[in-house]
């Protein structure tokens, strides 16, 4: 029942900047934890960034951390994923996902996430 919808992505230099959405519906958004992977071809899919419930938790990955930064506007239902400083190896299919159950700490075990948006193309040229 629930569903997730990513936008934003699309082609860009190195160096520039991208930003994706994830908007939820079907279930109270600010309970859940929120989560954006991305999966290059050949590669596993994994988690680059979490975000809390509330928005006051949060997770980046070594890969994107000082360059990526994860927010939610839960009155919009609705998760972001700011993309600055991108490189040619953030190129990428991005998914926004969401855990079924809540959990005592954030979630970051790629496992337990369980409603994925359909993905968004970021491609990062040099």
């Amino acid at each position: 029942q629930v569903q997730l919808v990513e936008s934003g992505g699309g082609l860009v230099q190195a160096g520039g900047s991208l930003r994706l959405s994830c908007a939820a519906s079907g279930r109270t958004f600010s309970s859940y934890d929120m989560g954006w992977f991305r999966q290059a071809p050949g590669k596993e899919r994994y988690l680059i960034a979490a975000i809390s419930g509330s928005g006051g938790t949060t997770y980046l990955a070594d890969s994107v951390k000082g360059r990526f930064t994860i927010s939610r506007d839960n009155a919009k239902n609705t998760a972001y994923l700011q993309m600055n400083s991108l490189k040619p190896e953030d190129t990428a299919v991005y998914y926004c996902a969401a855990p079924r159950f809540r959990f005592r700490e954030l979630v970051t075990d790629t496992t337990l996430y369980t409603y994925w948006g359909q993905g968004t193309q970021v491609t990062v040229s040099s």
